[in-house]
Formats: C-alpha cells, sequence, structure tokens
C-alpha cells in the first residue's frame, strides 16, 4: 500500500511540473522517453530470444 501511495505521490508532481512547461516542450520530453522505452523493450525482447 505504501509503495501505491508514493507511486501517486511521485505521479501528481511529475505532471505538476508538467503543467508549468510549454506544451512542445512537454511533447518533447514525451517523444525522448518514449523512444527511450521502445529501444529498451526492444533489447529486452532480443536478449530473451537469444537465451
Amino acid at each position: 500500500m505504501f509503495v501505491l501511495v508514493a507511486a501517486l505521490l511521485l505521479l501528481g508532481v511529475v505532471l505538476g511540473a508538467v503543467a508549468h512547461l510549454p506544451l512542445s516542450v512537454a511533447l518533447a520530453a514525451a517523444a525522448v522517453i518514449g523512444g527511450w522505452l521502445a529501444v529498451f523493450a526492444v533489447r529486452e525482447g532480443l536478449a530473451r530470444r537469444a537465451r
């Protein structure tokens, strides 16, 4: 339960910070994070197949 509360608190802080950024900066940051997650997912998928 504590982890859930901490995650929601962190989400609120991050969303509050993003609300003060211009939309173009927020979208660019989201694209960078999404690209990083996509690369990570592909690398993990390839590593699982190699085993």
